[in-house]
């Protein structure tokens, strides 16, 4: 079979490689999938610098977020089960962690509602409570974790701000459903938060760009608002001034979804369910920009990890889709 491999950290267009290797063999508990969609992560990059929480054992290969088949023909979505990607023709997979591909998505998009669409949905729901009439404020609302906010957060009732880099993107963002669209380089974020919303300021803000986008945020956060930290694409991870939570009366709140694989798996399969529903309605759909052909991944995760993506773009390997 064909797989990418890191046999060396560093830039993911200069360390993943191209093989013909072997189809991995399934370990105790474990499944082989042939790959049908393979989604594109900035944790895809992370795993390739190195820079991950997780760091598999070299060589090892990339692509986190799958849809495939089953040996005994099961349709289904899940991570992967590192060293063995997704971006190969056959990836390995936990078979406790694997669920049913929604048969409303095709498998680029199922293979892109799992991360995204879960973390969104602990985030806003589980973990910030958001409500029918609030003010979320989403950041990289164009890109694939920010697509999935946005939806969710238009399908939960609530007024969504996508703050996005550029007009493409823009465009991008008000297709999604945005009520606002706040170009981070042209226009005042906390200013135009502040009109929109009476002065009151955003009820939920979902970061997963730190740096400058957190500052911003915490000046434009609502009384008892909550701030949502996904992650920090910008490279930057901000030091809360926390004596500013405290007169201001907001709250800092950690997503880290992975955990709840080890701690309550049985609300990953829930939301799922949830999520599933929602798809089936229309109410919520992955915004897939590319398929690129498996030879094009390295490419495509380089992309990804430089931010010039809309969206998500989805590995196909030849005759999958």
């Amino acid at each position: 079979m064909q797989a990418w491999q890191v046999h060396s950290n560093g830039e993911p267009g200069e360390v993943m490689r191209l093989a013909e290797t072997e189809p991995p063999e399934p370990g105790r508990g474990q499944v082989r999938v042939a790959v049908s969609a393979a989604n594109v992560n900035f944790p895809d990059a992370l795993l390739c610098r190195g820079q991950y929480q997780i760091r598999p054992p070299l060589p090892f290969t990339p692509g986190v977020e799958i849809c495939g088949r089953t040996e005994d023909g099961r349709r289904v979505i899940g991570t992967v089960a590192l060293p063995h990607g997704g971006f190969a023709d056959y990836a390995l997979a936990d078979e406790a962690t694997l669920l049913p591909a929604p048969a409303s998505l095709d498998d680029a998009q199922a293979a892109a509602l799992h991360i995204g669409y879960q973390t969104g949905w602990f985030a806003l729901h589980r973990r910030a409570h958001l409500q029918a009439g609030e003010t979320l404020l989403v950041h990289a609302a164009a890109g694939g974790v920010g697509s999935a906010a946005v939806q969710l957060g238009k399908a939960a009732g609530a007024t969504v701000v996508g703050v996005v880099g550029g007009p493409a993107k823009a465009e991008t963002a008000r297709a999604l459903g945005c009520d606002l669209v706040l170009d981070r380089h042209a226009d005042d974020i906390v200013a135009a938060v502040k009109d929109v919303t009476g002065g009151r300021g955003a009820d939920v803000v979902y970061d997963p760009v730190g740096g400058d986008a957190y500052t911003k945020s915490a000046k434009c956060v609502a009384f008892e608002g909550r701030i949502v930290v996904i992650g920090f694409t910008s490279g930057e991870i901000p030091a809360p001034a926390l004596s500013h939570a405290l007169v201001k009366n907001y709250s800092i709140l950690g997503l880290h979804w992975g955990l709840y694989a080890a701690k309550d798996p049985a609300a990953i399969a829930r939301c799922h369910e949830r999520l599933t529903t929602l798809a089936d309605q229309g109410r919520i759909a992955p915004l897939v920009s590319e398929r690129v052909a498996l030879a094009d991944a390295a490419d495509a995760v380089q992309r990804v990890a430089d931010g010039t993506t809309t969206g998500r773009v989805v590995v196909v390997p030849e005759g999958a889709e």
